[in-house]
Protein backbone atom coordinates (compact mmCIF):
# COMPACT_ATOMS: atom_id res chain seq x y z
CA UNK A 1 0.00 0.00 0.00
CA UNK A 2 2.93 2.70 0.92
CA UNK A 3 4.10 1.96 -2.40
CA UNK A 4 1.06 2.44 -4.21
CA UNK A 5 1.05 5.90 -2.45
CA UNK A 6 4.67 6.66 -3.20
CA UNK A 7 4.16 6.18 -6.48
CA UNK A 8 1.21 8.57 -6.89
CA UNK A 9 2.78 11.26 -4.47
CA UNK A 10 6.16 10.77 -6.77
CA UNK A 11 3.83 11.13 -9.72
CA UNK A 12 1.85 14.11 -8.63
CA UNK A 13 5.01 16.11 -7.66
CA UNK A 14 6.12 14.89 -11.44
CA UNK A 15 3.37 16.39 -12.85
CA UNK A 16 2.86 19.03 -10.96
CA UNK A 17 6.71 20.07 -11.34
CA UNK A 18 7.82 22.43 -14.12
CA UNK A 19 8.66 19.66 -16.62
CA UNK A 20 5.26 18.21 -17.38
CA UNK A 21 3.82 22.17 -17.14
CA UNK A 22 7.38 22.98 -20.06
CA UNK A 23 6.69 19.98 -21.98
CA UNK A 24 2.81 20.59 -21.93
CA UNK A 25 3.69 24.43 -23.07
CA UNK A 26 5.37 22.89 -25.70
CA UNK A 27 3.26 20.33 -27.30
CA UNK A 28 0.51 23.32 -27.52
CA UNK A 29 2.77 26.20 -29.27
CA UNK A 30 4.67 22.93 -31.44
CA UNK A 31 1.10 22.18 -32.88
CA UNK A 32 0.84 26.14 -33.73
CA UNK A 33 4.12 26.32 -34.88
CA UNK A 34 3.01 23.33 -37.40
CA UNK A 35 0.25 25.27 -38.92
CA UNK A 36 2.48 28.34 -38.94
CA UNK A 37 5.12 26.20 -41.43
CA UNK A 38 2.01 24.74 -43.23
CA UNK A 39 1.11 28.03 -44.15
CA UNK A 40 4.86 29.07 -45.09
CA UNK A 41 5.07 26.37 -47.18
CA UNK A 42 1.43 26.65 -49.11
CA UNK A 43 1.28 30.45 -49.11
CA UNK A 44 4.57 31.63 -49.41
CA UNK A 45 7.43 28.69 -51.05
CA UNK A 46 4.45 27.03 -52.96
CA UNK A 47 3.64 30.43 -54.82
CA UNK A 48 7.24 31.08 -55.67
CA UNK A 49 8.10 27.56 -57.06
CA UNK A 50 4.54 28.24 -59.34
CA UNK A 51 6.39 31.13 -60.58
CA UNK A 52 9.67 29.84 -60.96
CA UNK A 53 8.44 26.83 -62.99
CA UNK A 54 5.72 29.04 -64.90
CA UNK A 55 2.37 27.09 -64.13
CA UNK A 56 0.15 25.82 -61.21
CA UNK A 57 2.08 22.87 -59.16
CA UNK A 58 0.76 21.22 -56.52
CA UNK A 59 2.55 18.46 -55.21
CA UNK A 60 -0.55 17.23 -53.58
CA UNK A 61 -1.92 16.62 -57.22
CA UNK A 62 1.51 14.37 -58.13
CA UNK A 63 0.47 10.53 -57.41
CA UNK A 64 0.34 7.07 -58.82
CA UNK A 65 -2.28 5.02 -59.41
CA UNK A 66 -1.27 1.51 -58.48
CA UNK A 67 -4.70 0.00 -58.91
CA UNK A 68 -8.07 1.74 -60.15
CA UNK A 69 -11.13 0.01 -58.72
CA UNK A 70 -12.78 -1.66 -61.55
CA UNK A 71 -15.33 0.83 -63.75
CA UNK A 72 -14.01 3.83 -61.94
CA UNK A 73 -14.93 7.13 -64.07
CA UNK A 74 -14.86 9.50 -61.25
CA UNK A 75 -12.44 12.43 -61.31
CA UNK A 76 -8.71 11.18 -61.30
CA UNK A 77 -7.45 12.91 -58.56
CA UNK A 78 -5.70 10.93 -55.30
CA UNK A 79 -8.09 11.39 -52.77
CA UNK A 80 -11.13 10.54 -55.43
CA UNK A 81 -9.30 7.37 -56.33
CA UNK A 82 -8.23 6.38 -52.86
CA UNK A 83 -12.24 7.22 -51.91
CA UNK A 84 -13.23 4.83 -54.22
CA UNK A 85 -11.38 1.65 -53.07
CA UNK A 86 -8.29 2.00 -55.40
CA UNK A 87 -4.88 2.11 -54.81
CA UNK A 88 -2.76 5.40 -54.64
CA UNK A 89 0.71 5.99 -54.66
CA UNK A 90 0.50 9.46 -53.19
CA UNK A 91 4.15 10.35 -53.77
CA UNK A 92 3.32 14.31 -53.78
CA UNK A 93 1.52 14.73 -50.67
CA UNK A 94 4.93 13.01 -49.04
CA UNK A 95 6.93 15.62 -50.79
CA UNK A 96 4.77 18.19 -49.85
CA UNK A 97 5.43 17.12 -45.89
CA UNK A 98 8.75 16.39 -46.17
CA UNK A 99 9.32 20.23 -47.57
CA UNK A 100 7.28 21.17 -44.16
CA UNK A 101 9.75 18.67 -42.25
CA UNK A 102 12.69 20.23 -43.77
CA UNK A 103 11.92 23.91 -43.14
CA UNK A 104 10.54 23.35 -39.57
CA UNK A 105 13.89 21.50 -38.36
CA UNK A 106 15.55 24.97 -40.40
CA UNK A 107 13.59 27.05 -38.30
CA UNK A 108 13.95 25.30 -34.97
CA UNK A 109 18.15 24.88 -35.79
CA UNK A 110 18.05 28.85 -36.28
CA UNK A 111 16.26 29.12 -33.14
CA UNK A 112 18.50 26.92 -30.94
CA UNK A 113 21.16 28.61 -32.95
CA UNK A 114 20.35 32.09 -31.84
CA UNK A 115 19.14 30.69 -27.93
CA UNK A 116 22.30 29.42 -27.61
CA UNK A 117 24.40 32.20 -29.00
CA UNK A 118 22.22 34.46 -26.81
CA UNK A 119 23.27 32.19 -23.61
CA UNK A 120 27.21 31.73 -24.51
CA UNK A 121 26.99 35.94 -24.55
CA UNK A 122 25.40 36.23 -21.06
CA UNK A 123 27.68 33.11 -19.93
CA UNK A 124 31.15 34.58 -20.81
CA UNK A 125 30.91 37.88 -21.91
CA UNK A 126 33.36 39.44 -24.36
CA UNK A 127 36.91 40.28 -22.96
CA UNK A 128 37.95 43.98 -23.24
CA UNK A 129 40.05 44.20 -26.24
CA UNK A 130 43.97 44.56 -25.80
CA UNK A 131 45.67 47.77 -25.87
CA UNK A 132 47.55 47.59 -29.40
CA UNK A 133 51.29 47.36 -29.73
CA UNK A 134 52.58 50.34 -29.60
CA UNK A 135 54.60 51.46 -32.37
CA UNK A 136 58.62 50.55 -32.74
CA UNK A 137 59.08 53.59 -33.56
CA UNK A 138 57.29 55.67 -30.67
CA UNK A 139 59.70 52.59 -28.42
CA UNK A 140 63.06 54.06 -30.33
CA UNK A 141 61.78 57.85 -29.45
CA UNK A 142 60.87 56.93 -26.14
CA UNK A 143 64.15 55.38 -25.57
CA UNK A 144 65.38 58.10 -26.78
CA UNK A 145 64.08 60.15 -24.56
CA UNK A 146 65.06 58.09 -21.33
CA UNK A 147 68.63 58.43 -22.21
CA UNK A 148 68.50 62.17 -22.86
CA UNK A 149 66.90 62.06 -18.75
CA UNK A 150 70.25 60.73 -17.53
Amino acid sequence: MSTAKGFIKEFQEFAVKGNMMDLAIGVIIGGAFGKIIDSIVADLVMPVINFILGGSVNFDNLFLVLRAPAGYTGPMTSAAVAKAGGVVLAWGHFLTIAVNFVLLALVVFVLVKMVNTARQRLENPAAAPEAPATPENVLLLREIRDSLKK
